[in-house]
């Protein structure tokens, strides 16, 4: 039987595999795109439901979900959610929300001790939040083998010598003290800015505004291309109006910035747009349309993942 929380696809000689934690109605959307009005969405109603809006409630449907791909041998995890038994008074989707991430992982054959590599692309709780579990009343790292590439820039605004962004959001040095610090105690942090490869076909890249230290994690393997694209865009509508920044965007020009470059570079390449939070399929394709950009094709079948078969090409 195919499980609806798994997607795959390959690029290349790289084989990715969608596991998603929770899915449904998220937020509604003059709350999380202030910038793109009823109009906007009711405008493009054919491209967004049922997958990206609710429109009876007007709400984002948007997803929690962590990506595994396999390159050159290892595994790498693409942010790690919200884990479990957080405090997260400002959020009751994240508050003390009690999942089955590494459930999920073992059921597509990755095991805590597999995981060799996590990509936290940027630090908000439900990016980081599985880089750690309780371990006898204490929080320890999830994949005890992996190193955590975290952005540097991230680090020193949520971090202690940040005052924890500011101490704006109460949350933010809950997430940095259960998800964050753990990590960098056990001597398991990687920091890195600018740009990192991590092996011959993934390479994390800055990409700010979202957060300080916002990255993109750019796929290359025999000539197919694709593109992890964070929180640089939350709905498929920030494709069509990519002047519009989501209320979480820390520096909103500049993820406007941001998104364009990588949108521009992704026609440009053919690379395939993988976000962190949409609904439906697990990537879309990126096209020019009358000076502008317009939704392509959608990638990512559902279905088991198999360590042992490929799964089809997007």
């Amino acid at each position: 039987m195919a499980d609806e929380n798994v997607q795959s696809l390959v690029i290349g000689d790289v084989e990715i595999v969608r596991v998603v934690e929770w899915q449904g109605p998220f937020a509604p959307t003059r709350v999380l795109v202030p910038g793109c009005g009823p109009e906007v969405w009711q405008g493009r109603r054919e491209e967004l439901v049922p997958d990206h809006w609710e429109p009876d409630s007007d709400h984002v449907v948007a997803a929690l979900q962590t990506w595994v791909v396999r390159s050159a041998g290892r595994t790498v995890l693409v942010d790690t959610g919200v884990g479990n038994g957080r405090e997260r008074p400002s959020n009751p989707l994240f508050h003390r929300r009690q999942g089955d991430l590494p459930g999920r992982l073992e059921r597509v054959g990755v095991r805590p001790e597999d995981v060799d590599v996590v990509v936290n692309t940027h630090i908000h709780a439900d990016h980081v939040g599985w880089n750690t579990h309780d371990v006898d009343g204490e929080w320890a790292p999830t994949f005890p083998n992996a190193r955590y590439l975290l952005p540097a820039a991230d680090d020193a605004h949520f971090g202690p010598a940040g005052g924890y962004g500011g101490g704006v959001r109460p949350d933010d040095r809950l997430t940095y003290e259960d998800s964050v610090a753990p990590v960098h105690r056990a001597g398991s942090a990687t920091l890195w800015d600018g740009e990192h490869r991590i092996d011959d076909h993934l390479t994390l890249e800055s990409a700010p505004g979202h957060t300080p230290g916002s990255a993109v994690l750019r796929v290359a393997s025999r000539g197919e291309r694709a593109v992890f694209v964070g929180d640089l865009l939350h709905s498929p509508v920030q494709v069509l109006h990519p002047e519009c920044s989501s209320c979480f965007c820390l520096d909103p020009r500049q993820a406007v910035a941001s998104r364009r470059r990588v949108l521009e570079r992704a026609i440009d390449q053919g690379e395939l747009v993988i976000p962190a939070h949409f609904g439906g399929a697990g990537g879309v394709e990126v096209r020019r349309e009358n000076g502008t950009f317009a939704l392509g094709r959608w990638a990512g079948r559902s279905g088991p993942a198999s360590t042992s078969g490929r799964p089809a090409r997007y």
